[in-house]
């Protein structure tokens, strides 16, 4: 049984010289509070890493209704868990990858494939802005009920007549949840699927991938439950213990800030652990997954995959041209939902202080409450690490990144 602070029988493999990532994986367990968890790590399309540890279920009695109750089940290799926004980051790559066949324009208008979506002052609005976080609707003047926000109707009605609240373009705030009905419809309209049949049609079966959008009932069974954890005091040698700024604090406190409003566009809070809300398709926040599979996604995504199977570009989803402009920064500053200074790409978290990832050439997502992934060209690897621990924050969980410390220095030891 792996109890909060506990000493954890790590399974799984590393290449040599990854032995650090192992040892910070196990780490996380004792330092951070870790529940369950697994990681894996491609590099130049070959898997490296391939960690996990811990339990599926919880084991503070909240075993809920899909527990068989008794002890918690352990997590194994197989083990898919619901990754929050790092959903974004597999979602992102739809667009571009349309855009990359020459199906969506970039530098189009939302309205020219979506007419409704021009209403209250949103007919300027382009395709690019979408991904890149200024719209101007990270909120909802009514929030939608975790029934609504699952129904494939309401969602995208919703945020078609929301009026923006800055000038679209003018400025970046995270859409943290009207992200799913932006894109999703976006998606639907060009291609008359919806975007987790086209995710798992054009780029989950293709390379073998356990990752959905919509999770299928047979695959129910192999998804941990979601539930927070208590983050532990760190002693000093390993680092300051995070604490948010106040002024990050008091957004998140006040039911007017547009914090607030972004992260309560479904009010209620929905379970995510019900399995209406898993077989829905929520591009901000729904996806289900592996960590082999996230990882695997990212090095496609940059590079091919040896045993993927794919007759295109050899298994490299992104070509070169489409894969600098998804990590080419299009918002960078005062990030208006977040309250800190943010970077994105088109659809993708970029390096920086308030998501760090593996070095300036990154880009990914992070899932808030914990799961990371991302891929780094220069280094040549994808990187994914997901938790069914859940901890407050968005985007720099010490967990992860004590593990792509590890990584770095891992790397850094075979170059030298």
């Amino acid at each position: 049984m792996a109890g909060v602070g506990s000493v954890v029988d790590v399974q799984g493999t590393v290449a040599d010289g990854f032995e650090p990532v192992r040892d910070a994986f196990a780490a996380n367990f004792t330092r951070h509070g870790e529940r369950g968890a697994a990681m894996v790590l491609y590099r130049e399309g070959e898997k490296v890493v391939d960690l996990w540890g811990g339990t599926k279920t919880p084991d503070d009695g909240e075993s809920g209704p899909e527990a068989s109750g008794g002890d918690p089940e352990p997590w194994t290799q197989g083990t898919a868990q619901v990754v929050r926004s790092v959903t974004k980051g597999v979602a992102a790559a739809v667009p571009l990858l349309l855009h990359q066949r020459g199906q969506l324009d970039l530098d189009g208008r939302v309205s020219t494939y979506w007419p409704e979506f021009k209403a209250a002052g949103k007919e300027r609005v382009l395709v690019r802005h979408l991904l890149a976080h200024r719209t101007g609707v990270p909120v909802l003047d009514t929030p939608l009920t975790p029934a609504e926000a699952v129904d494939g109707i309401s969602g995208p009605r919703a945020v078609a007549a929301q009026r923006p609240v800055w000038e679209p373009g003018t400025a970046h705030g995270y859409h943290a949840q009207t992200y799913s009905w932006l894109l999703g419809e976006l998606v639907r309209r060009v291609t008359g699927r919806t975007i987790g049949r086209w995710i798992a049609e054009e780029i989950a079966r293709p390379l073998g991938l356990d990752l959905w959008l919509g999770l299928p009932e047979e695959q129910r069974g192999r998804v941990g439950r979601i539930a927070a954890v208590e983050a532990l005091a760190a002693p000093a040698a390993h680092g300051p213990r995070l604490r948010p700024k106040r002024s990050v604090a008091e957004a998140y406190r006040d039911p007017e800030s547009l914090t607030r409003r972004a992260f309560a566009a479904i009010t209620p809070v929905p379970d995510e652990n019900d399995p209406a809300y898993l077989a829905a398709e929520l591009p901000a926040s729904g996806g289900v997954a592996t960590a082999e599979a996230l990882a695997r996604f990212y090095a496609a995504l940059i590079g091919p995959l040896p045993s993927a199977r794919t007759a295109r570009s050899g298994g490299r989803l992104f070509a070169p041209a489409t894969l600098t402009m998804a990590r080419t920064e299009e918002s960078a500053g005062p990030d208006r939902v977040l309250v800190v200074g943010t970077r994105y790409g088109l659809g993708y978290m970029l390096h920086g202080p308030a998501c760090p990832l593996l070095g300036p050439g990154s880009f990914g997502h992070p899932g808030r409450g914990g799961s990371l992934a991302f891929a780094d060209p220069e280094a040549r690897i994808g990187f994914a690490y997901v938790t069914n621990g859940m901890r407050r924050g968005v985007t720099a969980d010490p967990r992860a990144q004590a593990l792509v410390r590890a990584v770095r220095t891992s790397l850094a030891a075979r170059e030298a």
